[in-house]
């Protein structure tokens, strides 16, 4: 039998890094191309404005009113008072933010009027319109 010998094989490995690689890859790519936007507690029909324009802010305080004139800012419930309130603490921090108004199209205007001097007595007068 010295003539015979027998050839050990290799066990067969499985390389990890480029698998690795690639998944890493793929969560990167996932996370770069999410889009993350906030979600919306109150069911608001927002009125539809033909010549109204893609604004992107990076900063903004929105407030969401309803037909029944229910107030959120940020997402959350708040009264007139409360609001007032938020947004004088608002206005000492900043005057530069952009206030962002969401409200219903059945709205009453005496409401959204109310929710604009509210900010303007704390002198944040950049304040915008949310439409469809």
């Amino acid at each position: 039998m010295s003539g015979l010998y027998v050839k050990k094989r290799k066990r067969p490995e499985m390389n990890l890094v480029p698998l690795i690689d690639v998944l890493v890859m793929l969560i990167f790519f996932a996370f770069v191309t999410m889009q993350f936007r906030t979600i919306s507690t109150m069911n608001l029909t927002l009125p539809k404005v033909e010549t109204a324009g893609k604004s992107e802010l990076k900063e903004a305080l929105t407030i969401s009113i309803t037909k029944d004139g229910a107030v959120d800012l940020n997402g959350k419930p708040a009264t007139m008072e409360t609001l007032a309130e938020l947004v004088r603490q608002v206005g000492t921090v900043t005057k530069d933010i952009t206030v962002v108004i969401r409200l219903d199209e059945n709205t009453s205007v005496k409401i959204m009027t109310e929710v604009m001097d509210i900010c303007r007595k704390q002198g944040l007068n950049k304040i915008r319109l949310q439409s469809r």
